[in-house]
Parts: C-alpha cells; sequence; structure tokens
C-alpha cells in the first residue's frame, strides 16, 4: 500500500487528461494514481487504458458531482493519505515531499493544500485556492492571494507553511482516517464550497489545516464552470448558507443568515445594474433551494465544540468593494 493515493476526479475530461496527466504521472512515482471517473460519455477511460495502463480507474455508476463522486470513489481506495486532483493541475518537481514531511512533523493537521498558482499566468495565483482559504465573519470565503477576482503576482510572499481555514478542492491532501471520521463530502452541496464545509468541520473536531507554499502547482481553472458562469452563483451563494447553517453555534447561525439573505438581495441588485439578469435569478433560485432543504440541512449539525475564533477579518466584502482592498496582507497582518 502506497502512503499516498492521488485520486483524479474525472467527467468527460478526455482532452484535460490528456494535457495534464503527464506531469501526475511522470513526478507522483512514489504514489498510487487513480482516475475516478464520473460516467463519462467521451473516451476518457479507452484513452487512460492505452496511455497509462499502470494508472488505477474506478468507475461511479453516475455523475454525482464532485462531492458524491469522491465519497464514491474513496471507499475503493486503501491509502493512510489521499490527495484529491483537480483533472486541471499540472503537478511540479518534488511537490508531494513538501507534504508528506509537513503531515510527519505536524500530527495534529489533517488537511493540507500547496500553492496554486494560474496555469495561464504562471507568476499569478489561481481563483481556486491561491495561498489558502479563509472566511470572514459573515462566512464569505477568500483567499491569500485572490480577494474576489484581484489575484495578487506571486513574488515568494506567500512561501511559507502557516494554518488557514480552508484547502482548496482543487488539490486537497487530508488524511483518510480524517476523511472517514467526517463522513466526507456532503453530497448535497454537488459542486463548490464543499472543500469549505469539510474544513469546517475538520475545525470542529479539533484538527488543524495548513498551507505549504514550499509545494507548487497549476491550475487551468473553470474546465467545469467559469468563475462567471451562472450556475456557480447559484451553487456558491446556496452552499456557502449550508455552510453557516451546519457549522456556527445556533445564534451565531440565524442572525448570520439574517445578514447574508440582505447583502445577497444587495449582490442580485448589483448583478442587475450590469445586465448580469442570470445571476440575479441565480441568486433567488439559490434561497429557495435554502429554504426548501433547511430543515434537511439543519439536521446535519454536529455536537462538537464550534470554532470561537473562526473569522480572518470582519467584512470582506466591505474592504473591498468600499476600502478597495485588494491584497491579504493589507487586510490580514501575519
Amino acid at each position: 500500500m502506497s502512503k499516498i493515493a492521488i485520486v483524479i476526479l474525472n467527467w468527460n475530461g478526455e482532452k484535460l487528461l490528456e494535457q495534464f496527466l503527464p506531469s501526475v504521472h511522470e513526478y507522483s512515482k512514489n504514489a498510487d494514481i487513480y482516475v475516478a471517473d464520473n460516467a463519462s460519455t467521451d473516451k476518457s477511460i479507452s484513452f487512460i487504458k492505452q496511455q497509462y495502463p499502470e494508472i488505477k480507474i474506478i468507475q461511479n455508476a453516475t455523475n454525482g458531482g464532485f462531492a458524491k463522486g469522491y465519497n464514491d470513489a474513496l471507499k475503493q481506495v486503501d491509502a493512510p493519505l489521499y490527495c484529491l486532483l483537480n483533472s486541471d493541475v499540472e503537478v511540479t518537481e518534488n511537490w508531494l515531499e513538501p507534504i508528506i514531511n509537513t503531515f510527519k512533523n505536524n500530527p495534529e493537521v489533517a488537511i493540507i493544500q500547496p500553492k496554486i498558482l494560474d496555469y495561464k499566468k504562471r507568476d499569478f495565483f489561481e481563483y481556486a485556492g491561491a495561498a489558502g482559504g479563509f472566511i470572514d465573519q459573515l462566512g464569505y470565503p477568500f483567499c491569500r492571494g485572490r480577494i474576489f477576482q484581484a489575484l495578487e503576482k506571486d513574488k515568494g510572499q506567500y512561501n511559507d507553511i502557516r494554518e488557514i481555514f480552508w484547502a482548496t478542492g482543487a488539490c486537497l491532501f487530508i488524511k483518510s482516517a480524517v476523511f472517514k471520521e467526517l463522513n466526507g463530502f456532503d453530497e448535497d452541496y454537488f459542486a463548490h464550497q464543499e472543500e469549505v464545509d469539510l474544513c469546517w468541520r475538520a475545525h470542529n473536531h479539533g484538527y488543524k489545516i495548513l498551507y505549504v507554499g514550499t509545494s507548487k502547482v497549476y491550475h487551468l481553472g473553470g474546465s467545469t464552470l467559469s468563475n462567471m458562469n451562472p450556475k456557480k452563483t447559484y451553487l456558491n451563494f446556496r452552499n456557502s448558507l449550508y455552510s453557516i447553517t451546519k457549522n456556527l453555534p445556533r445564534k451565531k447561525a440565524f442572525v448570520i443568515i439574517c445578514i447574508r439573505l440582505l447583502l445577497d438581495g444587495v449582490a442580485g441588485l448589483r448583478f442587475i445594474f450590469q445586465g448580469k439578469f442570470s445571476h440575479c435569478f441565480a441568486i433567488l433560485r439559490a434561497h429557495l433551494s435554502f429554504y426548501k432543504n433547511f430543515i434537511k440541512i439543519y439536521k446535519k449539525r454536529e455536537k462538537t465544540k464550534y470554532m470561537p475564533n473562526y473569522y480572518a477579518t470582519t467584512s470582506i466584502v466591505w474592504s473591498h468593494f468600499v476600502y478597495h482592498v485588494r491584497k491579504f496582507n493589507i487586510l490580514v497582518k501575519d
């Protein structure tokens, strides 16, 4: 049994596999590589069998999205450490060693992410994860190296190892025992922000999450849904409300949800003024789905010790749109 299993979730991604599997195959010699296929209808499976017969294939019966796809696949993977890797990620030489060493030297750490750089603009951080994830007091996620659409240039400013709030699902390392203890991803999320919820639950269980900037990968991003796709807007707004409902003390969650619903309305109006009517409708649909599923989501609350100081700043929305903050080190003093 290998110490680490790299599991790549695929859905009709033959072209991406052709482009990005070579680096994973070349630079991950000490790991077992799996492709978990979400019922693809293209030639993904035949490509892997022909070009990479040593890569293990897990064929899921349906396309259950990111959450269910990984939950189903990882039941068939035997390794103490999982690496959940997007199919549009190029890895680099020796990318695994800093991660493995950090786990070895920090037994209380359950989840790690590397530095995520942009595949096309290689000296800039990439939207999905950048240099580690955080949230504000109202539950809005953001990253070191990326605040909303403002991406920082990588100048070595985040070549450190530090504790973060959430790790990106684009490249997420997690101890298999912890993944099982947390019952994996919440499948009601389908996709987007399920990793934020997983990490939040890990914190509530007493685990630590780290960013390791001495390991880097390059992420293409937007290969499934672009940052400005209305479906992504829908999932992000709805799933964020899910996470607040599940992972904060009841009174605090109720207050924050009320504020968030109001701010979401403001965001909807902003989309209207920008002529992005489909995004405004996506927010409305997100709220309707949240109301419809509220009881179901509320029942998932766990009897754990909720994190008292979970947020890095009071309001990322206010700081960014009113004070025009674009960089993490201006917003949060390390």
